[in-house]
């Protein structure tokens, strides 16, 4: 009687046992789960690019509203800023309503010392002790204004600029105006004087 081998591996020959294959196969399931996992996590994580935008709060014009109920800039509290070509900025006391007494015009530029932020600063201060002096007939509901007028050749950039320094030096009351032929003549005289092109 032949010899049975009751350990699966078939007839012994010669003692050797034939070694059993491994199955190599990993199941990748459960690996699924867990991408899954992993995006749900970085989704709600991830805070969005908000879009960079600034916000303008344009007056409303009542076209019914009569002229003395309409508020009115004071010339001692009014600055006007006209942003012009290489980055200048042509300024003036008042509004230049006056045409027969046409005001001094200054250019600057938005670097420091001396430039834009320093005059609104000093500006500010001369009306804050206006009104504390009761000079002008001001009183504390008055503000200091500007009046932001850009030119054709004016940046996108210099616009973004006067509007921050407005919040910088926390102007409160402030207009953006189109310019005006004058105010065109008043930097082109300036310019001439300054001998700039």
């Amino acid at each position: 009687m032949a010899d049975i081998d009751t350990s699966g591996g078939g007839h012994k020959k010669g003692g050797v046992k034939k070694p059993k294959k491994l199955s190599t196969r990993v199941d990748l399931t459960p690996m699924v789960d867990l991408g899954f996992l992993l995006i749900t996590f970085f989704i709600f994580t991830t805070t969005m690019s908000k879009p960079k935008t600034m916000e303008i709060n344009m007056p409303f014009k009542d076209p019914n509203m009569e002229q003395k109920d309409q508020s009115k800039v004071k010339e001692s509290t009014a600055l006007t800023l006209l942003l012009s070509k290489n980055h200048r900025v042509y300024y003036y006391e008042g509004i230049g309503s006056d045409g027969a007494n046409p005001p001094d015009v200054e250019v600057t530029g938005f670097k420091a010392p001396g430039g834009i932020r320093d005059v609104i600063i000093d500006k500010k201060k001369r009306v804050e002790a206006l009104i504390r002096s009761g000079a002008n007939n001001l009183t504390a509901t008055d503000n200091m204004t500007v009046l932001i007028k850009p030119a054709d050749n004016s940046t996108y950039e210099d616009f973004v600029n006067i509007i921050d320094e407005m919040s910088i030096n926390g102007v409160k009351v402030y207009a953006v105006v189109d310019i005006s032929d004058v105010d065109k003549e008043f930097i082109a005289m300036t310019e001439a004087a300054n001998g700039d092109k």
